[in-house]
């Protein structure tokens, strides 16, 4: 059996990796850690996982924890997961970082927008980017994976393509984002709390949120040439799901049915990515508590624009779901192994 470690088990994501790793068939958890739930055990802070889990949360002892688990998953706030990673890391042990820590390549551009030096530079070299559609291969081979954020993941799967086939004008992409409240984390914030959120929708981090310089970084690889985007998150009363519309202008005219095809076909051997029929847009509640990422899309004769819709779940798709699968490529196991999920319905 792999044995496994979570740090950051506390929170939403650490919660989710919990629940899916309790479940699969190679993997046994042998620490979860969280310094302000030390002593506490798992079902206390998840009731729902009581009778999955008998473990009880510890401090995150790098010289302890290093003997007892072959892969350590990092659910930690950015910044902090830096030396642990790279402590790890150096102990020749496999690394899934749940962070922002290692996935931007530039520890420069992480600076600007993190506003935290990047202390660990020729570890931060050897992270791959764990977005299995685009980097499986590299997954397969990798130690340390920097598991992508959870509005990049909805937005680069629904322009991968496009800008892939350099079917669209690079610099006219708008991206627009609506995450439920689990996305702002489990630590209380007054912006965040039920009177706040309640019967609202808000746009926030407008022209600044960090997830932008990720989207960029990944499209820029994909299209060979330096892309900036108008990205714009929105919180949104509701637990967890991530909806995204996207705006591009077509370099020439096109027809919906041609450019799904085009998806389907690149996306056609992608376990967890599903392209929905013309006509057809996707529904945060359609893919809840599942690994999936839709995505419908339509070309708008009367402006020249693609139109492209896609969902995840920002705690599976978006976060600790993804984490496993690419836990299990980087292992070879089953694709779908623990993340074999079907929808929460309603």
């Amino acid at each position: 059996m792999l044995r496994v470690a979570i740090c950051g088990g506390s929170g939403y994501a650490g919660g989710e990796l919990i629940r899916l790793l309790s479940s699969h068939p190679h993997v046994k958890i042998t620490a979860v850690t969280s310094e302000k739930s030390e002593g506490k055990a798992v079902g206390d802070l998840f009731p729902h996982l009581s009778n999955h889990s008998n473990l009880t949360y510890e401090p995150l002892n790098k010289e302890k924890l290093v003997d007892m688990a072959d892969i350590f998953f990092m659910a930690l706030p950015h910044a902090a997961s830096q030396e642990a990673v790279d402590f790890f890391f150096r102990q020749n042990k496999k690394i899934i970082d749940l962070s922002a820590d290692y996935r931007l390549r530039s520890p420069e551009i992480y600076e600007e927008w993190y506003k935290t030096p990047h202390r660990f530079r020729a570890t931060l070299k050897k992270a791959v980017y764990g977005l299995p559609e685009l980097y499986r291969k590299k997954i397969s081979k990798a130690s340390l994976i920097a598991n992508p954020g959870c509005y990049p993941t909805g937005a680069i799967l629904g322009l991968y393509p496009i800008v892939r086939m350099k079917l669209i004008d690079a610099d006219s992409i708008i991206v627009d984002s609506i995450s439920g409240t689990t996305g702002a984390g489990r630590t209380a914030d007054i912006g965040f709390s039920y009177c706040e959120v309640n019967e609202g929708i808000k746009a926030y981090s407008v022209a600044s949120h960090r997830h932008t310089p990720e989207i960029e970084q990944e499209l820029s690889a994909t299209a060979g040439k330096a892309i900036r985007i108008n990205f714009t998150p929105h919180i949104a009363p509701y637990d967890r799901g991530i909806l995204t519309t996207i705006y591009a202008r077509l370099k020439k005219k096109a027809e919906t049915l041609r450019i799904l095809g085009l998806y389907k076909k690149l996306y056609a051997k992608e376990p967890f990515v599903r392209i929905l029929a013309e006509g057809k847009f996707p529904n945060v509640k359609h893919v809840r508590g599942t690994n999936m990422c839709e995505i419908g899309l339509t070309v708008n004769k009367r402006t020249g624009n693609l139109i492209i819709v896609t969902t995840i779940d920002n705690l599976m798709k978006g976060a600790s779901g993804q984490a496993v699968h690419n836990m299990n490529i980087m292992m070879g196991f089953d694709e779908k192994a623990a993340i074999r999920t079907i929808a929460l319905f309603p």
